[in-house]
């Protein structure tokens, strides 16, 4: 009976939802640049690349560096003290960044300092924070 009732209730919401779009949303024709959906697809390396990189974004850590990061140039110790965490903690989400090409570092003597490595990452951060925040 749950089963019955919940597809009963998903297939109301989707028309409902196929009701609400705007005139010509959801067809399959051409793009404004004069292709088909299908035809600008990226090729699957492409694709599976931007899943990993959107993968790096999923952990709570790497976004608090990646915030801090986007306000200051910061060493390992600073993050490590400003996120109350022990320093292979952080150096290890910093690895992850860092392979990720999201962030780049610098010796300072014996300190490694870390920054954002472009501004694109701060846009796509930004961005990302804008959209869940509307």
């Amino acid at each position: 009976m749950f089963i019955y009732s919940y597809n009963i209730r998903v297939g109301m919401d989707r028309t409902l939802q196929h009701r609400n779009r705007p005139k010509g949303a959801g067809h399959t024709g051409t793009q404004p640049d004069g292709k088909k959906p299908g035809e600008s697809m990226p090729d699957e390396a492409s694709l599976v690349n931007l899943s990993e990189f959107f993968r790096v974004f999923g952990d709570a850590t790497r976004i608090k560096i990646l915030y801090l990061l986007s306000r200051s140039d910061l060493c390992v110790h600073d993050i490590t003290s400003l996120l109350e965490m022990n320093q292979s903690a952080i150096s290890h989400q910093l690895r992850i960044l860092k392979q990720a090409r999201l962030v780049r570092y610098r010796r300072n003597g014996r300190s490694i300092c870390y920054s954002l490595d472009d501004d694109h990452v701060k846009q796509i951060f930004t961005q990302g924070l804008e959209h869940i925040n509307e």
